[in-house]
């Protein structure tokens, strides 16, 4: 288990964006490719560091549990859930027939078009859990909203949400903020340009 600190939310964790900064590749100015470390190739011993770190930022609002959706957000929500020595529950999509009774969302996919389902077992995600989503990504906040729709549903509360890398200038954390849910992140990308990253100044 991690030593809870008093970290900000959004202390950047360097060595993420130092990576960012030096391996990232930009197409079109507008998608962010980290895939050889974070989400298709996976380096354990860095995604258990990130998973400290931003156990370190989301621990003092005392989750029950670490919510997720598959399959991206699975290895940085495991990490986190094992720093925080809490159960992990993650929302199905790819194969979203789970034991009754059932909660589910429908979430728009702008980039990879079509819809999406995710769906969560009731028998998981019960009254009164404090929740802390957890994903890769923070971009337009679609999947992180629906996540928490599907908590208020189940009359849980959802206490923070936590992400390794926020997209600024996609507004994903607006929706979240409406709804009261804090947000945590490792690093904070304000913009694209041209085949350059450019970080939030901090």
């Amino acid at each position: 288990m991690c030593a809870l600190s008093h970290v900000a939310v959004d202390a950047p964790f360097e060595p993420l964006v130092r990576r960012i900064m030096e391996e990232a590749t930009v197409i079109d100015s507008r998608i962010l490719k980290i895939d050889h470390f974070l989400n298709h190739r996976v380096e354990p011993s860095f995604m258990l560091a990130m998973g400290n770190a931003l156990a370190e930022r989301i621990g003092p609002f005392a989750p029950d549990i670490v919510l997720t959706a598959e399959a991206s957000g699975i290895a940085p929500a495991l990490a986190v859930a094992q720093a925080l020595d809490i159960a992990l529950v993650y929302a199905k999509k790819y194969s979203p027939d789970v034991e009754a009774p059932a909660l589910s969302r429908v979430v728009p996919s702008p980039t990879k078009g079509g819809n999406t389902r995710l769906v969560i077992s009731g028998r998981y995600l019960t009254a009164g859990l404090r929740v802390a989503i957890v994903d890769d990504f923070l971009a337009n906040g679609r999947t992180a909203l629906a996540l928490a729709e599907i908590v208020a549903d189940a009359g849980a509360h959802t206490v923070v949400a936590g992400f390794l890398v926020e997209k600024l200038f996609q507004g994903g954390r607006a929706s979240l903020e409406e709804r009261g849910i804090p947000i945590a992140t490792l690093a904070q990308v304000a913009r694209l340009e041209g085949d350059r990253v450019i970080m939030r100044e901090m």
